[in-house]
This record gives structure tokens, sequence and C-alpha cells, in this order.
């Protein structure tokens, strides 16, 4: 079934993908991840938790040390990710399985809770994986990067070096929710932070450190942190890098017609 739905090009990248796994690039996403998935559902406990798109289970391992949840579920469409969640012996864990990126192997109201991180933007056809999401828990969280802006149109080679295919704003983001039967019940923007920079610019691009590029990476933070504060939620989302939202199943289907 994953070869009739995935195309092959697809299912091949991301199986060879966690090979070359850059662990502190990962795990400092991650802690970043991590963080607003318990930032969107604070006052909200869930108990069984299922991570859609689990990567390296490097978001699973922040949330298992922060006592997020009692019991996690993974699924992945790539062998050498299941393979590092595998060898993460995280707490809590009690299944990883490989999937076909549409089809969850679960019942109906499975989890309290779907957690998928830096995954829609990757997915050929995004309502057909949110219609599994919708059907096998209650609540779900979805966190995407927010590559909808000024100058997208000469930025596709960019992005699909990243493997995105489809890019969001807030408001596509849950326009496409709503109109798949979901409910929002809260959310937040984020910016990349300082550190998340620092380690690109001086790690990943391999530019040499200097006080200068500091002062700069820790001063446009700060700059649009401020106008966010000031200007409210609309500017927020202007200005974000990310957007996570906590959603449930509304109780009516949508009308369409």
């Amino acid at each position: 079934m994953a070869e009739q739905i995935i195309s092959g090009n697809v299912k091949t990248a991301y199986d060879e993908f966690y090979q070359k796994h850059d662990e502190a690039w990962r795990m400092l996403g991650a802690k970043y991840k991590a963080q607003h998935i318990i930032d969107v559902s604070k006052g909200r406990t869930f108990k069984k938790v299922l991570e859609v798109g689990a990567g390296d289970g490097s978001i699973l391992k922040f949330l298992a040390d922060a006592n997020f949840a009692e019991e996690y579920h993974a699924v992945e469409i790539s062998e050498s990710g299941v393979e590092h969640i595998l060898a993460r012996n995280i707490e809590g864990v009690k299944s990883v399985q490989l999937f076909d990126g549409y089809t969850l192997p679960f019942e109906k109201d499975s989890f309290d809770l779907i957690i998928l991180s830096h995954v829609l933007e990757h997915v050929e056809h995004e309502r057909m994986l949110l219609r599994e999401l919708k059907r096998v828990a209650r609540h779900c969280i979805i966190e995407v990067p927010l590559d909808y802006r000024v100058g997208v149109d000469k930025r596709i080679k960019h992005f699909l070096a990243y493997g995105h295919i489809n890019v969001y704003t807030p408001t596509s983001l849950r326009y496409l929710l709503q109109t798949e039967g979901f409910e929002i019940e809260d959310d937040l923007t984020s910016l990349i932070e300082p550190e998340v920079t620092r380690f690109n610019t001086y790690v990943n691009q391999k530019k040499s450190k200097s006080l200068v590029k500091n002062i700069k990476i820790s001063t446009e933070y700060a700059l649009k942190d401020m106008l966010g504060i000031v200007f409210g939620k609309k500017m927020n989302e202007k200005l974000a890098n990310a957007y996570t939202v906590l959603v449930k199943k509304a109780d009516q289907q949508v009308n369409i017609f």
C-alpha cells in the first residue's frame, strides 16, 4: 500500500534520510518543538499520545523527559527513523511502527492526542492524512513552518531541499483544518530561537563565529519579539517562523453547498 500511495522518490528519500543523521541539530530543533507542544496544551492532560511522522524520536524524547503523558506510540514512514526511535529506549513508548504515510494501524478514537510536528508540509495528500488523524484521536496538535511569505516563488528549490512541498500561513492552515471538520481550541506562533540560528550559521553553514553576527542574531530576534508584543497576534503571525495549533474533532461535519 505504501508504494501505491507515496510517490517512489518520496519513499526512497525518507527511507535514507536518517542514515545521514545529525543528532545535535535535530535534538536542538526538537527541544523547541516539544516546548511548543507543552505550551499549547497548557491546562490539559493527555494520557495516550501518538506521534505521526515521529522522525528519529527526538520530540518524543523531550516530551517523555518532561512527563507530558503516560503512554507514547509512534509511526514513521522511514525505516531508518524507526530504527533511531527504537534505539533511544524512550520511557513510556509502547509501540513504534512503520506505516504507509496515510493509514494509521489503530482503531477509532484510540488516542487522546496525535502530534503532527513539521510533517504536513511534506505530505502529498494533506486531507487524506488529516481524516485519519481525526478518525484515530480526539485531539491533535499540528505545527508547520510558515514558509508562505513575500518571495516564496523564488524559494521553491530552497523549500524542496528540505522536503517542503506545501507552504502555509496561520490563516491557510486554520482554513484547511476547519474545512476538514476540526475545531481550533488554542494556538501559538514562534520565532526561530537565537540558539538555533547560531547553530545553523556556525555549524551547518560553517561560517566563522563573530561577535557582530551574534549581536545581529540576538537583536533581530528581540526586535521581532517586541513588535509582536506591541502590535499583537496579527503581527506575531506575520513575523513568526512556525505555527502550532491544538484542535479537536468538531461535533458536526462541515456542510459544503
